[in-house]
């Protein structure tokens, strides 16, 4: 893939086949009435119909790029009719057919964000101009998706994030053209802070190392806000740059601050070494206030936990979705995706493969890929059979709400996979709150 190191899309084309169509239960097409009149950006005319897959394949969140790609590679397969359908076969209600969507072949180009904003940004616009993508999707970073939204909701296509927690996505920087169904970082802290109460008890003082970037500021201040409505105090809130690497400089002082709790606003590979190097350091064995030391990770995922090894037995932290649920829909992904690649999905890829269906049913549903008519058939969408139980796009912001996962450090695995234990289902109204706290506007259906 040397290609795409140059920042030059490819795109691959995914043949239909018989054996994975759906077939009974399959909601009829509707078409929407003078659609296809319409003239709009990268209207499909032939006989293919492109999205644009924009991952991290390098920098500090590649590997949870590389799973994302993965998951897209195989909604593409089955939204084609390929496989054994997935989510397909769960997903309620359903309109796609297995046969494309609005009778064209899916194809689909690949761009490098390179965890950047301003290489999202180019690599978006190079598939949206040179490639003729009608939908982008994909990104390990708030920033990154704050930054490509922008860039969709000015060109007129249609946006559907992949991993991002920041609460800006869908709050002030929330766009019309932009969909997100991961949680965040509202809902982290609103689902974990109780769990941290019960188990380390109201009395805390707490320590924040943070990335310095949009997601890092969003997950402290969500996780301060909570916290202290429970009565933790906080010692310090110190900000990290993004791929540190060495991370001791910013643990030393936590020694001396008197905090009992430290808390680890970071991701990917960033958390694997802040982590590590906090284990290191001595923390996970110090007394402090009388109280055993603890270290929290807000965001998990399981190619973290792994990357982590040891040290992440135990930590409690929130995710949006872990393979080990045992619903009819993660367990139909989870059993394609190992199938296909030989190992369980990640939250990063479950995500993806979601957003990828997602947006091709709301296609078949107004029965044209004019972005307008599709946003609205995406707006207070609600589904079932996806995993994490009834599921809504909230009209006002776009933002899915579901339930969501607190999961620890499993002690006791039973294999290298078996790495998060999740301990509590937090109940979607346990995390839901008014649109209008972060602000934000929607802006135009239609954009010139």
């Amino acid at each position: 893939m040397s290609d795409q190191k140059k920042g030059v899309s490819r795109r691959k084309v995914i043949k239909t086949g018989a054996a994975g169509i759906i077939g009974a239960g399959v909601a009829p097409m509707v078409f929407t009435r003078g659609a296809w009149a319409q003239e709009f950006r990268n209207n499909p005319t032939g006989s293919e119909v492109t999205f644009g897959l924009n991952v991290p394949q390098t920098g500090a969140y590649a590997d949870e790029g590389a799973d994302e790609l993965r998951a897209y590679e195989l909604a593409v397969k089955h939204i084609n009719g390929e496989g054994d359908g997935g989510m397909l076969n769960t997903m309620q209600p359903l309109s796609l057919q297995g046969n494309g969507i609005n009778g064209k072949k899916l194809a689909y180009v690949t761009g490098d964000t390179q965890t950047k904003s301003d290489a999202a940004r180019d690599s978006a616009r190079r598939m949206i101009e040179r490639d003729g993508a009608i939908m982008i999707t994909g990104g390990s970073s708030s920033g990154v998706a704050v930054a490509v939204q922008s860039l969709c909701q000015e060109m007129g296509i249609i946006f559907m994030a992949g991993l991002t927690h920041s609460n800006d996505t869908t709050g002030k920087d929330k766009r019309r053209y932009g969909f997100r169904h991961f949680f965040n970082t509202h809902m982290s802290g609103a689902a974990l802070a109780p769990v941290l109460s019960a188990e380390y008890g109201n009395e805390r003082k707490a320590y924040h190392l943070t990335a310095d970037y949009n997601w890092g500021w969003s997950q402290e201040g969500s996780l301060i806000d909570s916290t202290e409505a429970l009565g933790w105090e906080t010692t310090a809130a110190v900000r990290t740059p993004l791929g540190a690497g060495d991370f001791s400089q910013y643990i030393t002082p936590v020694l001396n601050s008197g905090a009992d709790v430290l808390i680890l606003n970071h991701y990917g590979r960033d958390m694997v070494n802040s982590l590590t190097q906090a284990v290191q350091f001595g923390l996970r064995d110090r007394q402090q206030n009388g109280k055993n030391f603890e270290i929290v990770v807000p965001l998990f995922s399981r190619l973290m936990a792994q990357g982590a090894g040891e040290n992440i037995k135990g930590i409690l932290g929130s995710t949006n979705w872990n393979w080990s649920l045992q619903d009819a829909g993660s367990q139909a992904f989870v059993k394609s995706f190992g199938a296909e690649y030989g190992f369980p999905p990640s939250q990063a890829a479950h995500t993806c493969y979601v957003q990828a269906l997602l947006y091709a049913d709301a296609c078949q549903r107004a029965g044209t890929f004019y972005p307008p008519e599709v946003i609205r058939a995406l707006e207070g969408f609600k589904f079932d059979g996806m995993g994490n139980g009834p599921t809504e796009y909230r009209a006002e912001d776009h933002q899915c709400f579901k339930d969501v996962l607190v999961v620890r450090g499993n002690q006791n695995p039973t294999s290298e996979f078996d790495l998060l234990e999740v301990i509590q289902e937090v109940p979607r109204a346990q995390v839901e709150y008014d649109a209008a706290i972060f602000g934000g506007e929607l802006g135009p259906y239609e954009v010139s």
